[in-house]
């Protein structure tokens, strides 16, 4: 996609989104009234609950050198077999925004040509946290309609491959496909089979290469009002789709149209069940923990059918 083209669509985008005014929440959570979440409740039939989530990893791998660490910090060896009350306890640390555990993107998390979601200064972002848009935004959680189009089931394959991308016209072929209509206020869950592939054939470098959105899908996300895009890769394509950007997805998703992202999800738990019950709509909860200023949260996703 040339440069200007890209440029023209961001422009585009973003005017879109300012006009998007249904409720008090900013950016695109704004699609998530309180009518359209109650009627998400409806979406429930069978009363069972998956997760979207990955189990965090904490062993190197070529995706993700940085791994979460994870430590027992109790019982005491001397504890163990002691008598009396003791308790087991342990610490947690990660990289929110690594190529491997499931995550939340805030609308602080990027910074474009200076300044970030709605103009506001990139200075907002300090040493010691984002004082704009960081995820305490959703301390209160997103709950709505989820919807997941399932893209290698389009194509009858089993995963796309590294440098894929998904169009507009992807996305609406799956929709037919699968009997289901994207709406306004929809939490967007957009498989492309990433966490198979890795599952099946081993950790790869997805920094350099994976599968994702065209940056013109972004099209189809801002004519629905889309609220929320979820992917079980990192949303955008790589190499990029776009020379000089690196994330366009990214860029036109967070920074120009206000739309929270969740990256490197994983939907093989949720698949089969939507199949077997010919369903691909569900009642959501999205959870992100409460980290003051912070650019993102590590995130696992419920969805409710």
């Amino acid at each position: 996609m040339p440069a200007h083209e890209f440029r023209a669509l961001y422009e585009r985008l973003r005017r879109g989104a300012a006009r998007s005014t249904e409720g008090g929440r900013p950016g695109a959570l704004c699609h998530v009234t309180p009518e359209r979440v109650v009627a998400a409740v409806a979406e429930v039939r069978l009363g069972r609950t998956v997760s979207l989530a990955a189990p965090i990893e904490t062993v190197p791998g070529p995706d993700d050198p940085e791994p979460a660490v994870h430590r027992m910090t109790g019982p005491a060896p001397d504890e163990l077999g002691a008598a009396g009350l003791h308790f087991a306890t342990d610490r947690f640390a990660m990289n929110v925004h690594g190529d491997a555990d499931s995550h939340l993107d805030a609308l602080c998390h990027v910074v474009f040509d200076g300044d970030l979601y709605g103009g506001v200064p990139a200075s907002s972002v300090t040493p010691e946290g984002a004082r704009a848009f960081s995820v305490d935004l959703v301390a209160d959680g997103i709950v709505g309609r989820g919807v997941l189009l399932d893209i290698p089931r389009l194509h009858g394959v089993p995963w796309l491959e590294p440098g894929d991308q998904v169009t507009s016209d992807d996305l609406s072929a799956a929709e037919a496909a699968q009997g289901v209509r994207v709406g306004p206020g929809d939490l967007l869950f957009v498989r492309v089979g990433h966490r198979l592939r890795r599952t099946e054939l081993g950790p790869w470098n997805a920094a350099t290469a994976r599968a994702g959105l065209h940056p013109t899908a972004l099209g189809f996300l801002a004519e629905r009002k889309v609220a929320v895009l979820g992917g079980d890769g990192n949303n955008d394509t790589a190499p990029s789709a776009v020379r000089g950007v690196a994330f366009p997805v990214h860029v036109l998703a967070i920074h120009a149209m206000g739309i929270h992202l969740m990256d490197y999800l994983q939907f093989e738990d949720l698949v089969p069940v939507c199949a077997q019950a010919e369903r691909w709509s569900f009642l959501c909860a999205v959870a992100p923990l409460r980290l003051p200023g912070a650019t993102g949260s590590p995130v696992n996703p419920i969805a409710v059918l």
